[in-house]
């Protein structure tokens, strides 16, 4: 079982008396899986002393905004902005190939492989897939690396790193879909980054900013383009 190197208080982005929301660090899951790690609710509710419900998902090796909710009224709430698409999530993800525009909108079909625990993109439908949609904007690049702006119209499992593969810009570390290595902490350059959704109480618009890990050279090189 993972011993984890933080406290949980200071990944504390936002909370109130309906939601909280932390700022993930890389390989903590947000739902239990086979290794027996805790998840990060399970961890968030030793710190609020409350029950929790997760809102959405996030990718264990990815970082970022990952809201829960202290009442099943804000998780109905929450769940209805996600089904409507009310709720804006942007991504950053640092690539090493050049996307062939600088900005522009991926259409897939994906299709989850249980097995493989991934998602495999086409460009036209298959048995089983479903339509995948984001939207990407090139912020800069460094002398290797390029980093990405990508805000989700859907929301599939593994979306982001199956829709950057297809079109030959697999996420750094991503080596479950094309990256030519691992990163030796296993971590993913994904980084949940800006989360806005309507308050589900007060319907006040509210958004969520998580700051990629401080630790990590390669998104401090791209820091001065993050704001």
């Amino acid at each position: 079982m993972a011993i984890y190197n933080f406290k949980i208080g200071d990944l504390v982005l936002y909370k109130n008396n309906q939601l909280l929301a932390l700022n993930k660090p890389a390989n903590v899951p947000v739902q239990t899986d086979k290794t027996g790690d805790k998840s990060l609710p399970e961890l968030a509710e030793i710190y609020a002393k409350s029950n929790l419900y997760l809102v959405h998902r996030l990718d264990r090796p990815a970082t970022g905004v990952v809201l829960l909710a202290k009442t099943k009224g804000a998780l109905a709430a929450l769940n209805q902005q996600f089904q409507n698409r009310e709720v804006h999530k942007i991504y950053l993800a640092v690539v090493k190939n050049q996307p062939p525009a600088t900005e522009g909108t991926l259409v897939h079909h994906l299709k989850k492989n249980t097995a493989l625990n991934k998602a495999i993109a086409s460009a036209s439908p298959v048995s089983g897939s479903r339509e995948a949609i984001l939207h990407y904007k090139v912020l800069g690049s460094s002398d290797t690396y390029h980093l990405l702006e990508i805000q989700l119209v859907t929301g599939r499992h593994h979306q982001i790193r199956a829709q950057l593969s297809a079109i030959g810009c697999p996420v750094k570390g991503d080596d479950k879909y094309g990256f030519r290595r691992a990163n030796p902490d296993h971590s993913i350059h994904l980084h949940a980054w800006k989360l806005h959704f309507r308050h589900p109480v007060s319907n006040e618009v509210v958004e969520i900013v998580a700051p990629p890990p401080s630790n990590d050279p390669v998104w401090q090189a791209f820091q001065h383009l993050i704001n």
